[in-house]
């Protein structure tokens, strides 16, 4: 049997790194594609999937990727059953993913997402100013 998933799309929010009770990492996010067909109104449909990362997958795509940024996905496609908090018995599917990827270079990445404003540090006055000696590498204790 065959169950691949590979997507291109923008994630919709940063995704947040969490830990299951054993220390694994683990994160869930939803990105966006665009179909390859305009719609009736003369955009896009665009379809939001939702995905889940675990391990150093998760670690890679949290510390990388941000609200905004395109990721190439490889996974699979998995569904699980619960009951909602009416009772109502439900379906979710979710692409549980093995590899991701960079798509465009940082440099696109920034210029798609508004610039954030420029951090300027007060100017130091007076106060404590502490000096440090050189000190040379063979007297250092490790």
């Amino acid at each position: 049997m065959l169950n691949k998933v590979i997507l291109t799309g923008r994630l919709t929010a940063t995704p947040e790194l969490k830990k299951t009770s054993t220390d694994v990492s683990v994160t869930s996010f939803s990105i966006a594609v665009q179909r390859q067909y305009k719609g009736p109104d003369g955009n896009y449909p665009t379809d939001f999937i939702n995905i889940v990362a675990w391990r150093s997958t998760a670690d890679f795509i949290c510390r990388f990727f941000e609200k905004g940024n395109l990721i190439a996905l490889v996974g699979s496609l998995q569904s699980r059953n619960y009951e909602d908090k009416t009772g109502a018995k439900r379906t979710a599917f979710e692409v549980v993913v093995d590899e991701a990827h960079f798509v465009e270079s940082k440099k696109e990445a920034s210029a798609a997402r508004p610039a954030a404003p420029e951090f300027k540090a007060p100017p130091v006055t007076g106060g404590n100013t502490v000096e440090f000696e050189e000190v040379q590498d063979d007297e250092l204790p490790f």
